[in-house]
């Protein structure tokens, strides 16, 4: 038996191009009760300041819509393991002007990828990110935004490949009711975990939970791959059409234990002139017995 719900918590990352309030209204025509967007650019350090219009349109644009479940995405620029302190700084700084921004929308989650050691190994990466959130945290203790661990592809010294890790960087934040975790599809195929099958998708999913605990899923990223299991290259494919296939799409989908959990689409956004958000988000919708 599905819980008492008209529909999932779905939707797709939009484009704050024209503002962004327009994302939930973009999110609407699509039959959105999710959303995720970037409240800045993400290719420069450059840091922007909301408005007081731009907050208030951005609640209206909430009411009107009844879309609650909205997550913002940190800039790829930021990397909390990098051993360059001008960088470390820059990217402790980006992440707490996102939690402030992120506060002032009401974002619910805020998502990171949680960086990349650049040689100097995976233990002392592990305790800088977690030395630099702890204080973040401590600098920012009004704001009770969640911050998520995105699980990663595994790319280059990337952290955050392996549950295991990803545990390890939770266990050393002194605030718990501050931190979490997305999981993206894609990336977890990427890095080697099979959710192609029945038997091995519950296999991943128990291993989720014996290391982190399915209670610390905040956000899911659908998306599916380009690339092979255990490729360790992140490249996004539409939603039945890439190496994971339809059937994990559908295990998730009527995952009770995931239900409550929104669910975000990064497919790409455009295929041979075609409206792919519409494509991917009602090919999802379909899955659901």
């Amino acid at each position: 038996m599905k819980p008492d719900k008209t529909s999932p918590l779905l939707g797709a990352h939009f484009s704050i191009a024209k503002g962004l309030h327009h994302a939930l209204y973009e999110a609407k025509t699509y039959g959105c009760t999710a959303l995720q967007i970037f409240t800045k650019s993400t290719i420069t350090w450059k840091e922007r300041s909301l408005t007081q219009e731009e907050i208030n349109r951005f609640d209206q644009a909430r009411e009107q819509t009844g879309i609650t479940s909205i997550a913002s995405h940190t800039s790829y620029l930021i990397n909390l393991a990098t051993p360059e302190r001008k960088k470390h700084a820059m990217s402790c700084n980006a992440l707490k002007q996102e939690l402030i921004r992120s506060s002032m929308l009401d974002i619910s989650f805020v998502v990171l990828h949680p960086g990349a050691h650049l040689g100097k190994g995976k233990d002392k990466g592990i305790e800088k990110i977690a030395l630099s959130i702890n204080k973040i945290f401590a600098q920012t203790p009004d704001i009770q935004i969640r911050l998520l661990l995105e699980t990663t592809a595994v790319q280059g010294s990337g952290l955050g490949h392996t549950f295991e890790q990803l545990a390890s960087i939770m266990d050393r934040i002194e605030n718990q009711n501050r931190i979490g975790i997305c999981l993206d599809t894609s990336h977890v195929f990427a890095a080697g975990y099979d959710i192609r099958t029945p038997e091995s998708y519950r296999k991943a999913t128990d291993a989720f939970d014996a290391v982190i605990g399915v209670d610390n899923l905040y956000v899911i990223h659908l998306n599916d791959s380009k690339k092979e299991l255990g490729s360790r290259v992140d490249r996004h494919e539409h939603i039945g059409e890439g190496y994971i296939g339809i059937d994990a799409f559908e295990l998730l989908m009527n995952d009770m234990r995931f239900w409550d959990v929104p669910k975000i689409i990064e497919t790409p956004k455009q295929k041979d002139g075609q409206d792919t958000d519409k494509m991917n988000l009602n090919r999802l919708r379909s899955l659901i017995y």
